[in-house]
């Protein structure tokens, strides 16, 4: 099982670049950020700073989206990068939450999602591809590759991605949910005539290392942690209003806990503390995430690792990031080498 680390690109950037720097010490082989151009700094100038200064990490955003670049912009940066420090990106992309949302636009249609992943990839990788009616090759690119990995949890989406990403993101860690949308997108992969083994498969979800498990140690790591069972919701709740409340499309397992959701802000994303994530239960914050001393930690992978997860994931977004890179890379990464 592989590693990695998803920060948010807040100033300075300098912060970000150190942080995946440890990682990579620590034996994290990706680093991840989001990409909400108004809410966070440009994640593609950093990723350069990223890949300077560390030796085998490979990089790219957790999630891009095909609506606030044009691909053949997006195609052209993720060439540039691979160009400079030799093929270690990865392109994760979705329909767009924040970077969307924020700028009073809609979330991507899938039909576009699904358009745009073969055409950054065939651009990115030197091949022509037809953008906007016009075929269109970057000449300059010699070599190149860029997986594209593609975040779902819907059937449509995980459908979509089973036919056409390289790689599959799903952002929460239970196992229960994560079985059954591993089995969409196989299933999905068989019927488009792919090798559904073929699909790397990452599971993203905050971690927060305790000492130990007392009640104390545990609330704390769940308050901090919160945050993410509201940014899920987000995406929940999009279901819900597409499929209904007891859809057989969605498990209920899924659905029930955005009942009590009242709106959202996104001012507060992704953080600690986000007021829009109080109605998030204990017991969802426990299934999504991953908390606890280390053994709980290895325990929970292990069951991810049996269910066919090929990288989880870290979200570092709480008040132990240190914390939490040093203990995975000296306590939980061994253990999966």
């Amino acid at each position: 099982m592989d590693f990695g680390l998803v920060l948010q690109t807040d100033p300075p950037a300098s912060a970000v670049v150190s942080l995946m720097k440890r990682a990579e010490r620590n034996g994290f082989r990706y680093g991840w950020t989001f990409d909400s151009a108004v809410l966070w700094q440009e994640p593609f100038v950093i990723y350069s700073q990223i890949l300077a200064n560390t030796q085998k990490l490979h990089v790219g955003p957790m999630v891009t989206n095909p609506g606030t670049r044009t691909w053949e912009v997006t195609a052209s940066t993720f060439a540039t990068l691979n160009d400079m420090y030799g093929n270690r990106t990865v392109c994760g992309i979705g329909r767009g939450d924040s970077a969307m949302r924020v700028a009073g636009r809609a979330p991507n249609t899938l039909a576009r999602l699904g358009e745009a992943i073969d055409v950054i990839r065939d651009l990115a990788e030197g091949r022509e591809a037809e953008v906007d009616g016009k075929p269109l090759r970057i000449p300059w690119i010699r070599d190149g590759k860029l997986p594209v990995w593609m975040a779902a949890y819907g059937p449509k989406a995980l459908a979509l991605a089973g036919q056409k990403a390289d790689g599959f993101i799903l952002q929460l860690a239970d196992p229960y949910l994560t079985e059954w949308m591993i089995k969409a997108v196989r299933q999905a992969a068989v019927e488009a005539g792919r090798d559904p083994d073929s699909i790397t498969i990452c599971v993203a979800a905050p971690a927060y290392v305790t000492a130990d498990d007392s009640a104390q140690a545990l609330a704390h790591a769940r308050d901090q942690c919160r945050w993410f069972g509201g940014m899920v919701g987000n995406h929940v709740a999009d279901l819900v209003s597409r499929y209904g409340e007891h859809s057989s499309m969605v498990p209920d397992e899924l659905t029930e806990y955005v009942k009590s959701r009242q709106g959202y802000d996104y001012s507060h994303h992704g953080r600690a503390g986000n007021p829009s994530a109080d109605f998030v239960p204990d017991e969802i914050v426990d299934r999504f995430c991953l908390l606890g001393p280390p053994e709980a930690h290895i325990e929970k992978l292990r069951a991810l690792r049996d269910l066919g997860v090929d990288q989880f994931a870290v979200y570092d977004m709480h008040d132990a990031r240190e914390a939490t890179i040093d203990a995975y890379g000296s306590d939980i990464i061994p253990t999966f080498r």
